[in-house]
């Protein structure tokens, strides 16, 4: 997960870009990667819910969300295969801006600034810090996990391809993974809340020039460049 292209723009993508005014304005999120966001987000508070109905007695109240008992059981599998289609969409799309580089090491070593907030003791970002680097690779690979032994326990199509005990092995490791990506997503809500102007930004798709100075000054800096080399070549 490591890029080494030195200062070569690597996480500039299609439909970003920077809007001259008063404030200026960031294309931060195109309409097709919000609509991919907000799919995989739903699918996945869809997924807890009604995984959580099957995971303990206490929580079967759940299901009435879904239809009942049966119907949440149903349902959960092709809610996951959902899950795991859309997330390939925001993987594709954003999986090279997610690459570590040495900033994001600085970034870490600095964890105490970020959480003071003192942002200008921490190096310049491209479009992704650090966190929410953690918050992808773990996703990608939670959902792996889910969608691989969620395959291994689907007995209404796949029961005769595994044995019983794999399947009990599969319960357990879905059930684990299941716990760890509900960690994940509480700790990217919490951030994109604590960040001011996070959730805008896959609402309606900009931030101000401001946020995006403050926080992704990197990922700023390659946009105000790629304009200006876009002038230059069309003069």
């Amino acid at each position: 997960m490591t890029s080494d292209d030195g200062d070569r723009p690597y996480d500039v993508q299609p439909g970003d870009d920077v809007h001259p005014g008063k404030p200026v304005t960031v294309d931060r999120y195109t309409v097709g990667a919000r609509i991919n966001h907000w799919i995989t987000a739903v699918s996945l508070v869809l997924l807890a819910l009604s995984g959580l109905s099957m995971f303990h007695p206490s929580l079967f109240f759940l299901t009435v969300l879904f239809g009942g008992g049966q119907w949440t059981r149903a349902i959960h599998p092709w809610i996951g295969v959902v899950l795991f289609f859309s997330f390939a969409g925001l993987f594709i799309r954003f999986w090279k801006a997610n690459l570590w580089r040495s900033e994001d090491n600085t970034w870490l070593r600095r964890i105490r600034d970020v959480l003071a907030g003192d942002e200008e003791k921490l190096p310049e970002l491209g479009k992704y810090n650090a966190g929410q680097k953690f918050v992808f690779w773990g996703m990608s690979a939670l959902i792996i996990i889910l969608i691989g032994s969620g395959i291994v326990v689907w007995d209404e199509y796949f029961y005769p391809f595994t044995s019983i005990e794999q399947k009990r092995i599969a319960i357990l490791v879905h059930a684990a993974a299941a716990v760890v990506i509900i960690c994940v997503w509480i700790v990217h809500v919490y951030a994109a809340i604590w960040v001011r102007g996070t959730i805008g930004a896959m609402t309606k798709g900009r931030v101000t020039g401001g946020w995006a100075w403050r926080h992704h000054r990197k990922w700023l800096r390659e946009l105000v460049g790629k304009r200006v080399v876009g002038k230059t070549s069309a003069s």
